[in-house]
């Protein structure tokens, strides 16, 4: 469904600044599969979404999805087949148009035209259905301008429009984290419920211990670029936050170890 071949994506290459964010990641997301991807910061969890999306092309390797390369795709042609939810509320919709508005973009999402046949008569109907099943309350205010919502109620909004016309692909980036917990409860649970309903395949990267263990059939972690950790199936179910906590004091570890190692040699050689 989708594969990721081999990618590499190094910032800012021969300068002072250089960051190798991916070195040589491969993964492979079968149908209706959700992995939730955990790293510590810089790990390269938002890169790897991001060269996804086709936010920049990587340095080597490929991404094919539904067995065709889109590699070398821009971002817009992607969205096409990609849905996508942002860390910030306010990423996902256009604050100067109504609800209904938003939703008609998300209903036409592809096409070329206007907006006027998409907020009235049976498609107004369907977007009151569909916005209702939020249980936000907003099925009869589609005539607001969604810049006066919530950060809570903009995001389970644009996690509807994500999903609106079921996407090959959806990519959550932190899709809670600038959420205060009740909003955040909210919008993991209409989360749920798309993953129950739809079975769409997702790469979902968080900072959230109870979402990483909860959430998902497989589990992978990132490290300085890299995959350290792949988890699916009965093993999945087991993972507890104590387990990944444990993991990350390793890692940790580990690197105390390496730069310790490193110090010695470089007075080894002095």
């Amino acid at each position: 469904m989708l594969e990721i071949r081999n990618i590499s994506k190094t910032f800012n290459a021969g300068t002072p600044n250089e960051v190798r964010s991916l070195r040589g990641v491969s993964l492979t997301i079968d149908e209706g599969s959700v992995v939730v991807v955990i790293g510590t910061n810089g790990s390269g969890k938002s890169t790897l979404l991001n060269a996804v999306a086709g936010t920049f092309r990587p340095d080597s390797g490929s991404i094919l999805l539904d067995g065709r390369e889109i590699t070398d795709w821009p971002e817009h042609r992607r969205a096409r087949f990609i849905g996508r939810v942002f860390q910030n509320p306010f990423s996902g919709t256009a604050p100067g148009m109504t609800i209904g508005e938003n939703m008609a973009l998300a209903a036409r999402r592809g096409r070329h035209g206007n907006l006027g046949w998409a907020v009235s008569g049976s498609m107004k109907q369907q977007f009151e259905e569909h916005v209702s099943a939020l249980r936000l309350g907003l099925e009869n205010r589609l005539d607001n301008d969604i810049g006066n919502l919530s950060g809570g109620q903009r995001q389970a909004l644009t996690l509807l429009m994500a999903t609106w016309k079921k996407p090959r692909l959806l990519l959550l980036d932190e899709h809670t984290a600038a959420l205060d917990p009740r909003s955040a409860e909210q919008v993991i649970r209409l989360t749920n419920e798309i993953f129950a309903r739809d079975r769409v395949a997702t790469l979902m990267v968080t900072h959230s211990m109870s979402q990483a263990v909860h959430m998902g059939d497989r589990l992978i972690m990132m490290h300085q670029g890299r995959i350290v950790l792949d988890v699916s199936g009965a093993e999945k179910k087991r993972l507890r936050v104590a387990d990944l906590l444990q993991k990350f004091d390793d890692i940790r570890r580990t690197e105390q170890l390496d730069s310790s190692a490193a110090d010695i040699l470089r007075e080894a050689y002095v």
